[in-house]
C-alpha cells in the first residue's frame, strides 16, 4: 500500500510536469489526482490482461500518467484556476 501511495505521488508530479502552464494545486491535491490516475491505469491494464490493479507495469503506468494529466485539466476547469482564465 505504501508503494501505491508513493507511485501515486510520482504519477501526480509527472502529470504536473507534462501539463503545460502553472497549476495551483497543493501537494495533497497532486497526491490525490496521482492516486486516482494510478487506479484508473491499474483498472485499464487489468482489463487489457497485462496485470492486476496492484501491479506496476508499463501500460498501467502510461495510462495512469495520462489519466492524471486529464484529471489535472479537469480540476483546473472546475476550480477556475486555469492560466487561460487570468
Amino acid at each position: 500500500m505504501f508503494g501505491f501511495i508513493v507511485f501515486g505521488l510520482v504519477v501526480g508530479a509527472l502529470a504536473r510536469l507534462i501539463k503545460p502552464g502553472k497549476q495551483n494545486l497543493s501537494i495533497l491535491a497532486t497526491l490525490g489526482l496521482g492516486l486516482v490516475g494510478s487506479v484508473i491505469g491499474g483498472i485499464v491494464a487489468s482489463m487489457l490482461g497485462t496485470g492486476s490493479i496492484w501491479e506496476l507495469d508499463l501500460i498501467g503506468s502510461v495510462v495512469a500518467i495520462g489519466s492524471a494529466v486529464a484529471l489535472i485539466g479537469t480540476a483546473e476547469s472546475m476550480t477556475g484556476t486555469s492560466p487561460a482564465r487570468r
